[in-house]
């Protein structure tokens, strides 16, 4: 029997590394034909690749590392300077003949951010349904009605909302109100609000 050649090692190395380089070079090109033909058959534009090609070309990619969000938190308009966090408590539509509601509060915004983070809770021992909007202040005095719906969050809890800002405008102040004449369930209810500027 002839001994193994060192150059037949060699050739057998290269014919497997030739075999490796056309597998991805396929795989390649099975997820393009996959996305395009996905692109112009299916209306729904957020569905995901199978999870099964998934797999197959995460070894063949470079994850880059995700930009880490750098948020501070908004002073309210008013506020006592300690905390950034408003508590209040929904009042009647009308407390007073010559009196306003205190539904709004404003926060401002000294500086250029990308996005805010609006945040919301319940802060009464019994559930109530929130009437909230949120509004976006521009310097040149319009406004940008940002969010509006109800909300019934388990009492002691709440959640965020994520507002891009406007390109453009210079975002002066954000605003949140939490009440409304025609739902006035909530009225005597407590809750915490708070907003943050985010780069």
């Amino acid at each position: 029997m002839r001994a193994a050649s060192p150059y037949d090692e060699s050739s057998r190395s290269r014919l497997a590394a030739a075999a490796a380089l056309a597998e991805m070079q396929e795989f390649s090109r099975l997820a393009t034909m996959h996305l395009t033909t996905r692109a112009r058959t299916s209306p729904n534009r957020n569905q995901l690749l199978p999870l099964s090609l998934l797999a197959c070309g995460l070894t063949g990619l470079s994850v880059l590392p995700a930009r880490a969000e750098t948020c501070q938190f908004l002073n309210p308009v008013g506020g006592n300077g300690v905390t950034p966090i408003v508590t209040k408590t929904v009042s009647a539509g009308n407390p007073l003949p010559f009196g306003r509601p205190n539904w709004n509060t404003d926060f401002y915004v000294t500086q250029q951010y990308q996005f805010f983070k609006l945040f919301f809770t319940a802060n009464s021992s019994v559930s109530a349904t929130y009437p909230i909007q949120a509004y976006l202040k521009f310097s040149d005095g319009s406004n940008l009605r940002v969010y509006d719906g109800n909300v019934t969050p388990t009492p002691g809890t709440g959640g965020s909302i994520r507002v891009a800002g406007y390109p453009g405008k210079q975002v002066d102040q954000v605003n949140i109100k939490v009440g409304a004449t025609n739902n006035m369930a909530a009225t005597g209810f407590t809750y915490r609000i708070s907003v943050q500027g985010c780069n």
